[in-house]
């Protein structure tokens, strides 16, 4: 029996239905992690009332991967419930391997309404500890989606504007000091951390379309967001094994700051995480 809990103390128990995916794509934490009975691979955080935030993002390469045509590509920050729900239908499905079974449908909209629910909660800054929150989605119109991603397109569209899109990538960007349970950015120091310093949580890329450069598009978006926000110094958690997102962070300017120690990793059953830094220069608008 699956035993899915959040840092809130409810449990709800899934018999058989799913399992957190192994083939981890990138690592990114989100509160609150207390339950050492919590699987080593990527999770979800949840309760009956609230949905806590994924805790790794799903990043890594996939064997069957679809050439993408990039050129009607949109990424920006979800405003519409539309887009936010179906972004929270791709985090359903990234994060979790649902096996065949009577009923699992109901399950998969549950987890679906659950982080959609959160996710407003978060956006609209109602968290505590948490000064602001965004989604930043990654969509393709509808149109040109290919007829193999038929699921996906079913499961992560929207309409905008009298088209119909699909999200196929999403992250959060979360202007904090620290993620619970998680490992705190160092920079920057003293006073003026809480506008400063953000984290990026929930970052994941549809299985299908991975290899298509969407990852490090993603994180580019996300880093010019923070920019505008006044966002010095931003960092992104990452399992210590997870190579291919490590190698896209790299990419993307962030670098080693420090790790987690091997304690915790233990008592929260979880891969051993690190922590990587990337400095944001000002802007003149922030």
């Amino acid at each position: 029996m699956a035993i899915l809990t959040s840092s809130s103390c409810s449990s709800i128990f899934l018999p058989n239905l799913i399992s957190r995916q192994n083939h981890c794509n990138s690592g990114i934490i989100f509160p609150n992690l207390r339950n050492p009975r919590i699987s080593k691979s990527n999770v979800h955080l949840f309760s009956k009332t609230k949905f806590q935030s994924l805790i790794c993002s799903q990043l890594c390469t996939s064997d069957k991967t679809l050439t993408l045509d990039t050129s009607a590509l949109d990424i920006s920050v979800a405003v519409a419930e539309d887009e936010i729900w179906a972004s929270a239908c791709l985090r359903v499905r990234s994060f979790y391997d649902f096996k065949q079974s009577f009923g699992i449908e109901d399950h998969k909209k549950h987890l679906a309404e659950l982080e959609f629910e959160a996710s407003k909660e978060r956006i609209a800054g109602t968290r505590e500890g948490f000064k602001r929150v965004c989604c930043v989605n990654v969509t393709l119109p509808l149109s040109r989606m290919s007829s193999s991603s038929d699921e996906l397109c079913s499961a992560c569209k929207y309409s905008a504007n009298g088209e119909d899109r699909v999200v196929i990538g999403t992250l959060d960007i979360n202007q904090c000091v620290r993620l619970p349970d998680e490992i705190t950015g160092k920079r920057p120091q003293g006073s003026g951390a809480d506008v400063s310093r953000a984290y990026l949580s929930n970052v994941c890329v549809a299985k299908e379309l991975q290899r298509n450069g969407l990852g490090y598009l993603l994180v580019s978006k996300s880093k010019k967001v923070a920019q505008e926000w006044g966002i010095t110094d931003l960092y992104v958690h990452v399992a210590f094994e997870n190579e291919p997102a490590r190698r896209l962070y790299g990419k993307s300017g962030f670098v080693y700051e420090s790790d987690e120690p091997a304690w915790q990793a233990r008592y929260l059953d979880r891969p051993r995480r690190i922590l990587l830094w990337s400095y944001l220069a000002r802007t003149h608008n922030s």
